[in-house]
């Protein structure tokens, strides 16, 4: 099989150049990227030369639990550093086969395509249309049909080696904490898999994608992996295509969540009925009726974006735990050094849309700045006003110290 299967050296250099940028912890063989990288040219060779004779398996994937704001857990599978090379080599090569025949309605996990333009899009959406169905597929990543997925391949891939592989990641065992080593039996894939997300993009375009398409072409759609809101014209269009969307994915063996699944009126000055869902989240902002000003600096209710009340208890969350209110020893240098790469993502990502709605997060970073100052200095005991100047000098210093400084936020 060797000279069938078209891997070569470069191919694999490129992909451990990917994956090294990704970070990532290590696998079931412990082995960190650092780890890898003492003998990373023998270890690249070993997965080239294995890859490209046909010879390469899988070994299993790591099981993590990731704790989720309503007290559950997600799942996630992390595969070895050398497995999420080999699966990113898999991956390159059949990437842009596959993006060719996918929806400009599917947005994630996809090259030169962003969660702020699924967002975007969901907001011109609501301007739009009256109603919109908030999908939640219940276990989507845990519950895919390897037999549903393998036929999708079929349409798209005719080299034998490149479905072997495939096949193999998705049969490879899970192994848990206690070192149980589960199977699948037929169904899901690893979240947190390199080739995951590719593989999830090609179920969902024909289970869903392309269906809702062909069938419904008077509504609009935004997916991002599992995440899908999809815009009607009226109530009844939204229960009717919500039916046929159960009925859909019930036929690809996939459930919609029923209590986290609803319907969702966008209220606004215009449209004045009163419904009891007229908010939705999605990819951590909150849709909903939203006082905005004209130019002419005029209120009036929109249908808009901001940060999700759940993504700003997450980041308080975060702040919280740093505890760095207790870092007397440190300097305010060192606690800038140690926060602004936090401080800019939460920025970048969140202050797209409305920005302003960041402004209470950095008043509780400003209290406990102030409380790592009476912690610091002897002078401020006991006086948070002495502090809280002492903090205004400091932005007035050096009003670069802190990320949110740069960005306005004091």
């Amino acid at each position: 099989m060797g000279k069938s299967v078209p891997v070569t050296e470069m191919m694999v250099k490129e992909a451990y150049k990917k994956v090294k940028a990704n970070k990532g912890s290590a696998g079931v063989d412990k082995v960190s990227i650092e780890d890898f990288d003492k003998d990373k040219e023998g270890n690249l060779y070993k997965i080239w030369n294995r890859l490209s004779s046909g010879s390469y398996f899988p070994p299993p994937v790591r099981e993590v639990e990731i704790p989720k704001g309503d007290g559950k857990v997600r799942k996630l599978g992390i595969p070895t550093v050398g497995d999420r090379i080999a699966q990113m080599v898999i991956k390159d090569y059949l990437e842009p086969r596959l993006e060719k025949e996918f929806s400009p309605n599917s947005y994630g996990y996809r090259p030169l395509k962003s969660t702020h333009e699924a967002l975007a899009q969901v907001r011109r959406n609501c301007w739009l249309y009256n109603w919109v169905i908030d999908l939640d597929i219940k276990g989507f990543f845990d519950n895919i049909s390897h037999e549903k997925l393998l036929l999708a391949i079929d349409k798209h891939v005719k080299e034998a080696w490149l479905k072997m592989y495939i096949k193999r990641w998705l049969e490879m065992p899970i192994e848990k904490a206690n070192g149980e080593l589960i199977y699948k039996n037929g169904k899901g894939t690893p979240q947190g898999g390199v080739i995951s997300p590719l593989l999830a993009n090609l179920f969902l375009h024909y289970a869903l994608d392309k269906w809702l398409i062909q069938s419904y072409r008077n509504v609009r759609f935004v997916r991002y992996a599992d995440d899908v809101i999809v815009h009607c014209r009226s109530k009844e269009q939204a229960e009717l295509v919500l039916e046929k969307i159960r009925t859909r994915l019930e036929e690809c063996e996939l459930e919609l969540h029923p209590e986290k699944t609803k319907i969702v009126y966008c209220k606004d000055h215009k449209r004045t009925g009163d419904y009891e869902n007229v908010k939705f989240d999605f990819l951590g902002f909150s849709f909903k009726p939203r006082f905005s000003k004209t130019k002419d600096g005029y209120l009036f209710l929109g249908f808009d974006l901001a940060i999700s009340t759940k993504s700003r208890k997450r980041i308080l969350e975060v702040i919280r735990k740093t505890s760095f209110q207790r870092w007397s020893t440190n300097t305010i240098e060192g606690i800038a050094k140690e926060l602004n790469p936090k401080i800019r993502g939460w920025i970048n990502y969140y202050g797209k849309f409305r920005p302003s709605k960041l402004t209470s997060i950095f008043w509780h970073f400003h209290k406990r700045l102030i409380k790592w100052m009476k912690n610091k200095y002897k002078s401020l005991l006991g006086s948070t006003k002495r502090a809280y100047l002492m903090l205004k000098q400091v932005q007035q210093t050096q009003p670069t110290l802190f990320e949110h400084w740069v960005s306005g936020y004091k």
